[in-house]
């Protein structure tokens, strides 16, 4: 009876070391991880320093995590001002008003304690009340403790950016892709800037449309050198590099650099969310090089517009590992939502058979597998497959799963302009 009395005892106080350490496990959100809404001005969040030159109030100042496990969670601020401030937190639906010292170091506020309910993604705002000198805070971080601390995520990282997902495209083994033809369509609310939204990769580039900013949007394709090179095209020796043959009206080429290196063409256009927009790919293998050419189609003109020539060396095979992609390419707005549909995708062999691609295979890239993001995605419906990443929602995709649309049986018709 005194064993069995012993082991209860034993047994019960292990339990409750595991609880206590299960509530008391704190952890820390780094304040470069922030995001600032309705855009970053007026505050900078810093890669090394977090949260700093805070001197605004028409922003909030957002931070993200997902609970895995419910319970108490107590929240505090590390931070500092230069001369005092008041800031309200607000996280789970409470909001509390924090005094932040006038102080040169780092310290920790007690915040807020909330009950989280269910698992799932919260979001910590601050937004500035008062502040006596030029900034409402500096912000190192944000410290939770607590059992719903428990299997918490969040990104640990300065990459701000989320996920990119793919969708990759099995071809019947044996045929030659010499055309690759692919439609986009954005919803409306659904191109933020900063994003890219790309309709037929292959194993040499990329082509595709992005918003580059408030007044610019492109048209946009490239082709990669041969070689390892990672940052700089200078150091690519010449018969490494990739050579413009030709470009379209208006179109902008260079070297690029930076995610390896390689030729770049754009063409700025000012397509639109809602829109149905047209890309076709062309591969002639000569030798051991490759001449890769894009064309896009302008709604307005009803015709098919040039983008560039870019002729591939050491390649001579047409167009393969073929597939399409979503990017968030900008660190200010990765925690805004982004989806993008991809559809009617065709190629057509070197001895002219036009095959439907109605199948998809999707991946996703090294911040995804990292779990530094969970909010990604893809699917199909009505008719086309969609892409998504951002808005801190649940995945709906893992990497391996297979989508499949609808066929339509009626491959593109298509009359190139003759130079």
């Amino acid at each position: 009876m005194k064993k069995m009395m012993l082991f209860c005892a034993l047994f019960t106080g292990l339990l409750a070391t595991q609880q206590i350490s299960a509530q008391s496990s704190p952890v820390m959100l780094p304040g470069f991880t922030a995001y600032a809404d309705p855009e970053e001005k007026n505050v900078d969040i810093n890669e090394n320093k977090g949260v700093t030159n805070w001197t605004g109030n028409e922003n909030t100042v957002n931070f993200y995590f997902h609970a895995a496990t419910t319970g108490k969670l107590k929240v505090a601020l590390q931070a500092r001002s230069d001369a005092g401030s008041k800031v309200q937190i607000t996280v789970n639906g409470i909001s509390k008003i924090v005094s932040i010292p006038n102080n040169n170091d780092f310290v920790t506020i007690p915040a807020l304690e909330t009950n989280i309910k269910q698992p799932g993604f919260y979001n910590i705002t601050l937004k500035g009340l008062e502040k006596s000198g030029k900034i409402y805070a500096d912000v190192k971080g944000i410290s939770l403790e607590g059992a719903a601390t428990k299997d918490i995520q969040f990104n640990p990282k300065s990459w701000r950016r989320s996920a990119s997902v793919h969708l990759n495209y099995p071809v019947p083994e044996g045929k030659n892709v010499e055309w690759f033809y692919g439609e986009i369509k954005v919803p409306a609310g659904e191109d933020k800037i900063g994003t890219y939204f790309m309709s037929c990769g292959f194993h040499r580039g990329y082509f595709g449309m992005q918003v580059n900013s408030a007044v610019e949007r492109r048209i946009i394709f490239s082709v990669w050198d041969a070689g390892s090179e990672p940052d700089k095209r200078d150091n690519v020796k010449y018969e490494d590099q990739v050579v413009m043959l030709a470009k379209g009206d208006s179109v902008y080429a260079s070297g690029f650099g930076g995610e390896g290196t390689g030729g770049h063409s754009h063409w700025e256009y000012n397509w639109k969310a809602g829109e149905t927009y047209r890309f076709l790919m062309h591969s002639v293998p000569v030798g051991n090089t490759t001449t890769y050419t894009a064309y896009f189609y302008v709604p307005e003109h009803q015709e098919w517009k040039l983008i560039a020539s870019f002729r591939a060396p050491k390649d001579g095979k047409y167009m393969g590992h073929l597939y399409s992609f979503l990017e968030n390419f900008s660190f200010e707005n990765g925690h805004l939502g982004r989806k993008g549909y991809y559809g009617n995708h065709w190629v057509k062999t070197d001895t002219g058979e036009w095959i439907e691609l109605t199948k998809a295979k999707f991946t996703n890239d090294a911040t995804a597998k990292a779990k530094d993001r969970l909010d990604f995605g893809g699917g199909s419906e009505n008719g086309w497959f969609y892409l998504w990443t951002s808005g801190f929602k649940p995945a709906n995709a893992k990497y391996g799963d297979f989508f499949e649309r609808a066929a339509t049986g009626k491959h593109p018709e298509i009359t190139l302009p003759r130079f």
